[in-house]
Parts: C-alpha cells; sequence; structure tokens
C-alpha cells in the first residue's frame, strides 16, 4: 500500500456519502485506502458507514467508542493505516478528496520522499478566518523560534517513519496539527506546501469553528499546548 488517508468523522452522517463518492471518482490506482474513523459520533454516522463502505473496496472503517478529541482519532486512524505513506484530511467537505492524491503526486516527484511532509495551504476562506490564521501564524512563529503559516491547512501526508518517531507525544485535540508541523520542522524534514481551495461547509457544523467563543476556546487550548511544547522540546 502506498498512501494511506485517515477522515476523522465527528457526526458527519451527511457528508459521508460525498466524501466517500467523491474519493471513489478521483482514487485511480489500487493502491491508495481510505480510512473513515468515526470518532464516537453521536448521529447516525456508523449505521451510514455500515451500509457505504462494503460498496467501495478503497474504504475502511476504524471506530472510536467514546470521542476523546480530533488528535486522538486521526492518531487512532493513523495507527491502523497500512500505507507506506500516511496523513489525514477532514471529512467536511471544505477540503478535496483530490488534495490528498495531489500530496502523494508531489511526493512521488522528491529525490528523497521520506523526509518530505506535505501539507495544504488554504485559499478562498472568509477575511475574518485568514485575519485569525495570521495571528495565530504570528504567534507560534515568535514563541516556538521557527516559521507558522495556516497551521491547521489539510490534507497533511508524510512517511510513516515519522509518524512512529512521534506517535508517543500526540496530543489527542487539535493541537495535533501544530504538534505535527513543529515536529518535522524540528526533524528538518522538508516541508512542502500546496494551494488548496477552502469553500463553505456543506452539511454539519464545525466542532470548533462556529463563532468568536468557539475560536477563544480554540485559542487558549492552542496557546496552553505551546507553552507545554516549549517546555518539554
Amino acid at each position: 500500500m502506498k498512501l494511506s488517508i485517515v477522515v476523522p468523522c465527528y457526526n458527519e452522517s451527511k457528508n459521508i456519502p460525498l466524501i466517500l463518492e467523491k474519493f471513489s471518482s478521483v482514487i485511480k490506482r489500487d493502491d491508495v485506502e481510505v480510512l473513515l474513523v468515526n470518532n464516537g459520533s453521536k448521529d447516525s454516522s456508523q449505521e451510514i458507514l455500515d451500509m457505504l463502505i462494503p460498496k467501495y473496496s478503497f474504504a475502511r472503517v476504524v471506530k472510536v467508542k467514546v470521542n476523546q478529541g480530533y488528535g486522538f482519532g486521526i492518531t487512532s486512524g493513523l495507527n491502523e493505516a497500512k500505507g507506506e505513506f500516511i496523513g489525514y484530511t477532514h471529512a467536511d467537505m471544505q477540503t478535496d478528496p483530490a488534495d490528498p492524491l495531489k500530496a502523494l503526486e508531489i511526493i512521488e516527484k522528491q529525490s528523497n520522499p521520506k523526509e518530505c511532509y506535505i501539507k495544504g495551504d488554504r485559499k478562498g476562506r472568509p477575511l475574518f478566518d485568514q485575519f485569525f490564521t495570521m495571528g495565530m501564524s504570528l504567534f507560534e512563529t515568535l514563541y516556538l523560534g521557527t516559521k507558522f503559516w495556516d497551521i491547521n491547512a489539510q490534507p497533511n501526508i508524510f512517511h510513516r517513519s515519522f509518524f512512529d518517531s512521534v506517535k508517543n507525544s500526540c496530543p489527542k485535540d487539535f493541537s495535533l496539527d501544530l504538534y505535527l508541523l513543529y515536529m518535522a520542522k524540528k526533524k528538518g524534514l522538508n516541508v512542502i506546501r500546496f494551494d488548496v481551495i477552502f469553500p463553505e461547509r456543506l452539511h454539519g457544523e464545525s466542532s470548533w469553528n462556529t463563532g468568536l467563543a468557539s475560536k477563544w476556546k480554540f485559542i487558549k487550548r492552542t496557546l496552553d499546548f505551546s507553552v507545554k511544547l516549549k517546555k518539554e522540546l
């Protein structure tokens, strides 16, 4: 298996059929798998997955009984991945399922693909969200002493040896995006960014991007983790 794509799903029953169909239309090779993680959903996500997954030979399900956070769901999927290269994207259809395949194409053009970390760079976002990203990126750059931009962009694709080297310290929440990018930079990986389009969410509600209160909660968690990260590393 060349590439394993993990897709965490929390109450994404309406988006699951769309993302599976989209993956089906863009996967043109038999060495790519998609792992949909039911991350403790409380809606009908599991029933939808049970019904649809048998129709897609490239797809598997990883079930997390109790939601323990965004990062926990992703790492649960990554631990089950079979690919030489592994990574993740989102189920909300704001990230194109074609993007991880584009990341694989970039990897396969590199002279030393094992030392690469491929990450999206979001375009087409609302102005307020761009300012939010700019502020968070500036803080992390100054505080952690290495350049950051659009930390939470998807997809994130890397060699499984990188994940094996950091998986025991992965945070369980949204800080996972920051942690993996920071560790990739610290370990000297070649971080390659590529443009991805970020449209409006089609169905469901974001588990964090729902207003100023949720953004403040996200900021506080990120700042707390940044302090912890700097102390430990």
